[in-house]
């Protein structure tokens, strides 16, 4: 067994930094699984587990076209079945389960007029599994896509995202058009269906992957300075949020790898962040990378990497299994349709 352990210390800020990974750490054991192929390959879709079964939507086409797929997987029966599509197809929308119904805000949808953009939207949707219908909430206040969504005790934060710049004329993000990270938190209250504004995260981004973890909030990994990979830059920074005291903590111990375009499930008190993309001006990849982290230890543990790599999956826990499921095999740029409908689950061994 081959291990590599690292810590250091920022005594200024009173915070101890340390990473520790190895593929076959205790809780790491256990197996890929090959399961029912995804019904409708695309990227950028993402995935919500409820009451015992996982959700996938949203999906984007060719030439930004949203597709607002809906499909629900039984893994007792191992099938994929089509359920009625989102009220509203856009893509880069932030999903969250609450009290078994899937909540979504946000995302980009095509310009009405004029050549392909990706357009922020605010609209607020909830969707109940149990009866496939879709029921319009408040909006948003404000208009992002590619942010992200949590429920913490009866709340729904949305954090982070990409939008066009204050005081811009345009109406969209385009490569070729000025565009920000988002660092903006608002909370949603599904009793009342109003919002109210909290605290800023510390570090603006987008396309990161987010994690709940005995009550608090962890933003992790993600790009800045942009929404589009080929203009951002890919981070590996981490953030705690409490949203009991609405406060964020200091940075916490970094993601080993530097990436977007990820997605994260919870499963014994870590958070499991697969595949993901990068660019610089020599490469363009995607990761078969799977890294858990351990907010207890502030510790990140490597696990046996994905058997296809890809950005912009759909990741959900059911049981003991962290499903991951479709993307795109290449990253983002190549003009080529290289989704997958490759669908993995990593099981879990029983603790010793």
């Amino acid at each position: 067994m081959s291990s590599f352990c690292r810590s250091g210390g920022l005594q200024s800020l009173a915070v101890v930094i340390s990473i520790c990974f190895s593929a076959q750490s205790g809780f790491g054991q256990g197996k890929w699984l090959k399961l029912a192929p995804f019904p409708q390959p695309a990227e950028e879709i993402s995935g919500t587990a409820a009451a015992g079964k996982m959700y996938v939507f949203a999906g984007l086409a060719p030439l930004w076209k949203p597709v607002g797929m809906v499909y629900e997987y039984d893994p007792a029966s191992d099938h994929w079945t089509k359920k009625k599509p989102m009220a509203l197809p856009s893509h880069h929308v932030a999903f969250a389960n609450y009290q078994e119904k899937i909540y979504a805000f946000g995302g980009f949808v095509l310009p009405e007029t004029g050549p392909p953009a990706w357009v922020p939207i605010n609209n607020a949707w909830e969707y109940d599994p149990a009866s496939d219908d879709w029921k319009a909430l408040a909006a948003m206040p404000s208009k992002r896509g590619s942010a992200l969504a949590a429920a913490v005790n009866d709340k729904i934060y949305i954090i982070g995202g990409a939008t066009t710049i204050p005081g811009s004329n345009q109406t969209a993000v385009h490569p070729a058009r000025p565009q920000m990270s988002l660092a903006t938190v608002e909370e949603y209250d599904p009793a009342t269906n109003t919002w109210r504004q909290r605290s800023p995260m510390p570090t603006a981004r987008n396309h990161a992957a987010i994690g709940v973890v005995n009550g608090k909030i962890y933003v992790i990994g993600g790009r800045v300075g942009a929404a589009f990979i080929g203009l951002a830059s890919d981070i590996s920074v981490v953030e705690e949020y409490d949203p009991a005291r609405d406060q964020w903590s200091a940075p916490r111990a970094r993601m080993p790898t530097a990436r977007s375009a990820i997605a994260a499930g919870v499963y014994g008190g870590r958070i499991y962040v697969a595949g993901g993309e990068y660019q610089d001006p020599h490469m363009m990849a995607t990761f078969r990378s799977v890294e858990a982290y351990d907010p207890a230890s502030n510790t990140w543990t490597e696990m046996p990497s994905m058997p296809v790599s890809r950005h912009g999956l759909a990741v959900g826990v059911i049981g003991d299994r962290l499903h991951v499921v479709g993307g795109d095999v290449q990253s983002a740029g190549t003009g080529v349709d290289v989704s997958t409908a490759e669908h993995d689950a990593f099981e879990f061994a029983p603790k010793k």
